[in-house]
């Protein structure tokens, strides 16, 4: 029994020691990470607005491109599983791919597009949340309004934003809550689907690659299921506040991504075998029903009391995947900062959470601010922000998953093990994403690919290569700024990352580091 030095409370325990960075360690276990990491995906927002789009594209055969989508996600999870075994740090990608490929390439690829393909993703995770909400409690008119909308959404992220500043222990808190409404009414809508009469009969044939009309509709599907399957990684960004930092980071990716395929797989299943891929009706190839498939048929299904819990559940999946988009980037921007990439500004910590708080509310505003800008210009150039997304993913995934290879290429004959989980599996995840990149790029070039378009090229393409074009300017100007860092980056962050006694798997306080509580100073 301890007393705490600022009451005269008798507490049982003394509250988990801070790591290197000044983070909460020992805070998070397998359990909290698994939640964080599916909420961040937010499983039954994904699904409802994604497997109509697949289901256009792959008929009845969309079972099958949600199968292929996962595979070079689980790959890249394997990647990142035996990364952050090795160093496990809160700037995940970035600390990864500036030890394999230098500080450039690490502050670039694992740095800016990670973090800029987050906060417009947040965008579209607001409006949703805010829409639905306001739908759910009898407000359509305000619902059909965009000015509304937005306002909502603006509260949404500032409420939301608060929970991410108050700590880890709070957000796992309501992330088991909120995680559970979603699964609950995935499996209550596939079990009510199923047990009705239906248009078809469900079939292992679904699950067959070979009915694809071609390569191209092949490859737009799998394109379409990786956005489904995104944000598992936010996850690792907890390893610093986890129990054991370099095991339980890593197992929670592949238990989530696993859990993410088995639930896509059954709501999928399910659709189809109630509503049929027909292009009329109810049907799921009917483009009218693309947009949110479960709004579509939760009435029929459900009835219309249940189908409101299922919009509850959408609401609530879109809102805890903004919460764990905000603990992701705020611990990203932690480490850049206090390996000297970033500001020191963004390695500050709110004395008594000991969360990143200027990093959480930086990136809640901005958020907001980019959801308000694209908002006043158009609904359309945000639906088409939402899509370059994809590209992104792809970018920033494949480059982590090769900077595993890299890294670990003279260790690869060390076992067969090394070969396959360091070599072989996460070469193979980086290959068919940096595939998915140049197709996704290719194909966006193409004026009709969404809603936009600027001198005949795709607004969606000139928004995925603008976000990566600003992110040059932005990294020129931070090596101006931060020379020490970009002359010395590769050393100083294998000097200055997280390492882990024997005894740290089961005493967090036995966990040591190199890092300094605050940021290095500027050259």
């Amino acid at each position: 029994m301890t007393t705490d030095p600022h009451t005269t409370d008798v507490r049982p325990a003394p509250p988990p020691a801070p790591s290197g960075k000044g983070l909460r360690a020992g805070s998070v276990g397998l359990a909290a990470s698994i939640a964080l990491g599916l909420s961040s995906v937010a499983p039954a927002y994904s699904i409802a607005v994604t497997l109509g789009f697949v289901t256009l594209v792959a008929g009845e055969h969309a079972p099958a491109a949600l199968l292929l989508g996962f595979v070079p996600i689980l790959l890249t999870a394997f990647a990142f599983r035996e990364l952050n075994r090795e160093m496990p740090d809160c700037g995940t990608t970035f600390v990864w791919t500036t030890r394999a490929f230098g500080p450039a390439a690490g502050w670039l690829a694992g740095g800016w597009v990670a973090q800029a393909a987050t906060v417009i993703a947040m965008t579209a995770l607001a409006k949703v949340s805010a829409g639905y909400l306001l739908a759910l409690l009898g407000l359509h008119a305000l619902a059909d309004s965009t000015a509304a909308v937005t306002a909502t959404a603006v509260l949404l992220l500032a409420g939301i934003t608060a929970i991410a500043y108050r700590g880890l222990h709070v957000a796992a808190a309501v992330q088991y809550a909120l995680l559970g409404l979603q699964l609950l009414a995935l499996l209550g809508f596939g079990a009510a689907a199923l047990a009705r009469p239906g248009t078809a009969t469900p079939s292992l044939s679904w699950l067959n690659p070979s009915g694809f009309d071609g390569f191209g509709p092949f490859a737009q599907a799998v394109l379409l299921c990786l956005y489904i399957y995104w944000g598992w990684d936010a996850l690792i960004t907890t390893n610093e506040e986890s129990r054991d930092s370099g095991r339980i980071p890593g197992q929670a990716a592949v238990i989530s991504t696993l859990v993410l395929l088995g639930t896509y797989l059954f709501t999928a299943f399910a659709a189809l075998s109630f509503a049929g891929a027909g292009t009329d009706g109810l049907g799921l190839g009917n483009p009218a029903n693309a947009a949110d498939v479960l709004a579509a048929l939760g009435p029929p299904v459900l009835g219309d009391t249940l189908a409101r819990v299922m919009q509850l559940a959408v609401c609530v999946s879109a809102a805890s995947a903004l919460l764990t988009c905000l603990v992701g980037t705020s611990r990203g921007t932690l480490s850049m900062a206090a390996h000297g990439a970033l500001p020191r500004a963004f390695a500050r910590l709110h004395p008594r959470h000991l969360t990143p708080g200027f990093g959480t509310v930086f990136f809640g505003t901005s958020a907001a601010g980019l959801m308000v800008l694209l908002s006043l210009v158009s609904d359309h150039f945000l639906g088409d922000a939402i899509l370059c997304v994809g590209l992104l993913i792809a970018g920033y995934y494949g480059t982590t998953a090769l900077a595993c290879v890299w890294y670990f290429r003279d260790r690869l004959r060390d076992s067969p093990r090394d070969l396959l989980l360091r070599g072989v599996l996460p070469l193979l995840g980086g290959l068919l994403m940096l595939a998915a990149f140049v197709r996704s790029a290719a194909d966006m070039v193409d004026p009709a690919y969404g809603n936009t378009s600027f001198h005949g090229v795709g607004g969606v393409f000139l928004l995925g290569v603008g976000t990566v074009a600003v992110g040059v300017v932005a990294l020129l100007v931070v090596r101006g700024r931060l020379p020490g860092f970009f002359r010395d980056g590769r050393a100083t962050v294998a000097r200055l990352t997280v390492t882990e006694t024997p005894a740290a798997a089961t005493d967090p306080a036995a966990r040591t580091t190199r890092i300094p509580r605050t940021a290095p100073t500027e050259d």
